[in-house]
């Protein structure tokens, strides 16, 4: 007899058949299959449990396999399905083998919640199965994809008398939640700093509802109280709404991670981690290889404060997940692969010291390096600043494709008003970012910032004007050619935001003046 069930490891997660054999000898249970500390200990909270529910556990040998026999598993959700397989061995419950079955057991009989409920659904239903038996916990986040047939059970007794309704009718029993959990609603968007709350900083408010529309990467740097933070965080008021699919994969990627899933997320995520983040809590890993901050940012944005505070090979491991949009976790029995198409936003001080360009009172302009080392002025020798911006290391920085320098707003533009509503930049925002999905329908890419060369031949063409005009940057900066392809990319979605079809002299000028900051640590207010 066997039940079926789920183990996550990775995105896809196995699916696992759990399978019971009981016969005469020393009574005692033993598992099979490359079970781990968690799953081996299964063997007596199932004992207990079954004697606190009041049903009598077998008293023969009884052989758990988990296959396939050659993949590790991990964690307690295998509780539940080992239960109800030694009840169908023993002939106490009927043998239901196109259900899926997820649960740990408590030693009172309660079932407990697990994650990655809504990536076994989707594994289930992948692998042909219909009928799901998860903790009421639960149930909401199994039913978000339409045609799956989901129980909850609160308890092993609720799992049994699940099954036999199953076998008995052909179908799950009705479920009686209250009417707010008879579905998953939509997560509503949590609050997010307004952009009109902010003053000044034009540029930089530009800068971000590019990046917004068309998912790239951004620099900025200036000194500390200039509003770098402060403006990344009020990203998300701006961003566009994720649609059906990429809420479910973001939901499915943040229930494999364990955060309780609450709703259908709409709302791209923003993840902040702090400096003193790992390598494996930036990029994934752990012995069950769970998802890190960049598949967690996944469809959204990872923003890295104090960006040169992070360990240098933290920085560096970003580069190729930047470029291939997931990251491949090896390890040596198998390699595995996490989603991870994000954009990153990067804020740093422009010196260790941060005075660096920083305006003083005494002299009214921005003070350079070298200049008067007063109250404001700039504490760093000159390896220092070089060894400081050396972090991020010429690849990464390559990979930005927008960089914007700040100074603290003057005081005239403090008094003021803001500009523009949160609502009027992000309908621009959502206007652009709906004609990229239906420029790159069926492809494997969604936003500008994904196109590859032939992507780029084909949708950023240039007239006369706009092509001597970029043809002059492009001599003058020395890019390389990803910058090169990079400036086109920005340039399409600054053209996406006027609603234009082609791409004019003005929209290439406007890409490159925010590619040439950021090269020369010295010169970084100078534009």
């Amino acid at each position: 007899m066997f039940i079926m069930t789920y183990c996550p490891f990775g995105y896809e997660g196995i699916v696992i058949r759990v399978e019971a054999d009981i016969r005469r000898g020393i009574p005692g249970i033993d598992i099979s299959g490359l079970a781990a500390g968690a799953v081996r200990e299964a063997r007596e909270r199932v004992r207990a449990a079954f004697r606190n529910s009041g049903f009598m556990f077998p008293n023969d040998r009884i052989l758990i396999n988990l296959a396939p026999a050659g993949v590790r598993k991990e964690g307690a959700a295998l509780d539940l399905a080992i239960a109800l397989a030694v009840m169908a061995a023993a002939g106490e419950i009927p043998a239901v083998q196109d259900t899926m079955v997820l649960g740990e057991l408590e030693l009172s009989g309660r079932v407990r919640p697990v994650r990655g409920t809504l990536a076994a659904t989707v594994a289930g239903r992948e692998a042909g199965i219909r009928d799901f038996i998860v903790p009421s916990a639960n149930a909401a986040e199994a039913e978000i994809l339409d045609g799956c047939n989901v129980a909850g059970a609160d308890t092993l007794e609720d799992a049994v008398n699940t099954i036999r309704c199953l076998r008995e009718t052909g179908r799950l029993p009705r479920q009686t939640r209250p009417m707010e959990q008879a579905c998953l609603p939509v997560l509503p968007a949590l609050p997010a700093p307004s952009f009109s709350d902010v003053r000044g900083q034009r540029r930089y408010k530009r800068a971000l509802e590019i990046a917004a529309a068309g998912a790239h990467n951004l620099l900025v740097f200036g000194p500390p109280g200039s509003g770098k933070t402060m403006l990344a965080r009020r990203l998300p008021s701006i961003m566009p709404q994720l649609t059906q699919d990429e809420a479910i994969t973001v939901t499915r990627i943040h229930s494999l991670a364990g955060i309780a899933v609450r709703g259908l997320a709409k709302q791209p995520p923003f993840r902040s981690p702090h400096h003193s983040a790992s390598a494996e809590g930036i990029l994934g890993g752990g012995h069950s290889v769970r998802p890190g901050e960049i598949s967690l940012a996944h469809y959204g944005t990872l923003f890295l404060d104090e960006a040169p505070e992070f360990k240098v090979n933290v920085l560096q491991s970003l580069r190729e997940p930047l470029e291939d949009r997931r990251i491949t976790i090896s390890r040596a029995e198998n390699s595995v692969r996490l989603p991870a198409d994000f954009q990153l936003i990067m804020a740093a001080n422009p010196c260790p010291c941060g005075r660096l360009g920083m305006r003083t009172a005494e002299r009214g302009r921005d003070d350079d390096y070298g200049g008067a080392r007063g109250q404001a002025g700039c504490y760093c020798s000159g390896d220092e600043v070089l060894r400081y911006w050396r972090r991020f290391g010429g690849a990464l920085l390559d990979r930005m494709e927008l960089r914007v320098a700040v100074n603290a707003p003057a005081a005239s533009e403090l008094c003021h008003p803001s500009g523009e509503t949160d609502e009027a930049v992000a309908a621009r925002v959502g206007r652009a970012a709906e004609i990229q999905r239906e420029r790159f329908r069926g492809a494997d890419f969604r936003r500008n910032s994904g196109m590859g060369s032939a992507a780029i031949d084909r949708f950023c063409k240039l007239d006369g004007d706009a092509f001597a005009a970029f043809n002059r940057a492009v001599e003058k900066l020395g890019v390389s050619g990803r910058a090169y392809h990079g400036i086109l990319r920005v340039a399409r979605t600054i053209a996406d935001l006027d609603a234009a079809d082609g791409i004019s002299r003005e929209h290439v000028l406007e890409a490159i003046q925010y590619r040439r900051q950021g090269d020369d640590p010295y010169d970084v207010f100078s534009a």
